[in-house]
C-alpha cells in the first residue's frame, strides 16, 4: 500500500533535514508523525521516524548534560530571565555585579568570562534573573550559548559607548543569526517553521562615562530606537542603573497582580506574574489550571473604571492591579 503523503509531510521532512540541533529535529519528526496518514502502508515509515526520535533523545540528553558539565547551563528563576550578549570587554560581568550580588570575575582584558553567570536583580517587590554570558565571537562558545540564548525572555544587547556602537550591535545581530536567533518582526511566533527562534531584544550602551559616549548613545537611539530599547549607564559609575532596571522590567513585557482572598488583606508580597495585557482568566489559571472553569467574577481594584469594580474573564489586567477572585 502506498504511503501517500501530503505536501505538507515533505515541508516538515525540509525542516528536519536543515535542523541543527536534536531539540529542533525532534520537533520536526513529531510533525510528520502527526501530518502522516496511519494505515498498513505507512508503519514502516512510522517505526522509523520512532526509532530516530529515541536516537535524537539519547544524544539532547548527552548534549544537555555536556552543557552542565560545561558550566553552559542556567536554571531559569525569578519573575524574567535576561540574558547579556554581545562583544568582547563591553562590561557585561561589571554589569552583572552592580545589578545583582553576583560576583564575576572582572577584569580590563578581554574573555575573562567563561561560562555563563547568573544573578538576581531587585526590581521593587520581584527578582529579575539576569545572566553574564562569555562574548560571541567563537564558534564552539557560540554553539554552546545557544541553548541559553533561545530559551532567554529578552537578550540585552551590551554594548561599549567608548567605541563604534552602531558595528557592535550589528556585530552581535549577526552572532544571535547564526544561531538562528532573531529579534521580532511584526506579529511572529516564539519559534518559526525553518527552526528559527524570535526573542524580544534590548540595547545597553555601557561606559557612559567614557569620552564620545554621548555621540555614540544618539546614534543608537537613530539607528535601533524604533526596534528596540535603548539604555545607557556607567557600570563602573553607578550611573544610570535604576533607568536600566525600569527598562529592562519595561522589556520583559510583564506585569505583577496581587490576590486577595475575600474578607482579607491583599497578598502585597508574591504577585503573580502575567505577560502584557493577560486577562483576568488568564491570571486565574496561572494561579491554577482548574481555577479558571470554576471562576464567577472578580473585584478589581486599579485598572477598572473606580475602585473595587466587578469584572469579568475577559478583563485586560495591568500592572499593580490587586484581584479578589470569586469562585
Amino acid at each position: 500500500m502506498p504511503a501517500n503523503l501530503p505536501p505538507q509531510y515533505y515541508e516538515a521532512d525540509k525542516r528536519f533535514r536543515n535542523a541543527k540541533d536534536p531539540d529542533e529535529k525532534i520537533a520536526a519528526i513529531q510533525e510528520m508523525l502527526g501530518i502522516m496518514p496511519h494505515h498498513k502502508g505507512t508503519d514502516k515509515l512510522q517505526a522509523s521516524l520512532r526509532a530516530k526520535i529515541a536516537r535524537l533523545s539519547q544524544e539532547s540528553e548527552r548534549t544537555l548534560a555536556t552543557y552542565r558539565r560545561a558550566g553552559f547551563y542556567i536554571r531559569r528563576e525569578g519573575a524574567g530571565q535576561i540574558v547579556f550578549a554581545g562583544p568582547a570587554n563591553t562590561g557585561k560581568s561589571q554589569l552583572l555585579a552592580a545589578l545583582t550580588d553576583a560576583r564575576p570575575d572582572i577584569a580590563m582584558y578581554p574573555y575573562t568570562t567563561q561560562t555563563p553567570m547568573p544573578g538576581m536583580m531587585a526590581y521593587k517587590d520581584i527578582q529579575i534573573q539576569l545572566v553574564d554570558t562569555p562574548p560571541l565571537g567563537h564558534r564552539s562558545v557560540r554553539i554552546l550559548l545557544s541553548s541559553v540564548l533561545r530559551v532567554a525572555d529578552l537578550i540585552a544587547i551590551v554594548v561599549d559607548l567608548g567605541q563604534d556602537p552602531v558595528y557592535q550591535v550589528e556585530y552581535t545581530l549577526t552572532e544571535l543569526a547564526e544561531s538562528h536567533i532573531v529579534p521580532p518582526s511584526g506579529a511572529t511566533p516564539e519559534v518559526t517553521a525553518d527552526g528559527t527562534y524570535i526573542r524580544r531584544m534590548a540595547i545597553i550602551g555601557n561606559k557612559s562615562d567614557l569620552p564620545g559616549a554621548f555621540s555614540h548613545l544618539r546614534q543608537l537611539r537613530e539607528r535601533y530606537g524604533a526596534s528596540f530599547p535603548v539604555s545607557a549607564v556607567s557600570a563602573l559609575e553607578g550611573e544610570g542603573l535604576t533607568e536600566l532596571a525600569s527598562a529592562l522590567y519595561d522589556a520583559l513585557e510583564i506585569i505583577r497582580v496581587y490576590t486577595k482572598a475575600p474578607g482579607h488583606k491583599a497578598d502585597m508580597v508574591e504577585p503573580v506574574i502575567l505577560r502584557r495585557n493577560a486577562t483576568l482568566g488568564e491570571a486565574a489559571e496561572a494561579i491554577h489550571k482548574d481555577f479558571k472553569r470554576e471562576l464567577k467574577y472578580a473585584v478589581v481594584w486599579g485598572s477598572g473604571r473606580f475602585q473595587g469594580q466587578t469584572v469579568s474573564k475577559s478583563h485586560v489586567l495591568q500592572d499593580a492591579d490587586v484581584v479578589e477572585f470569586h469562585v
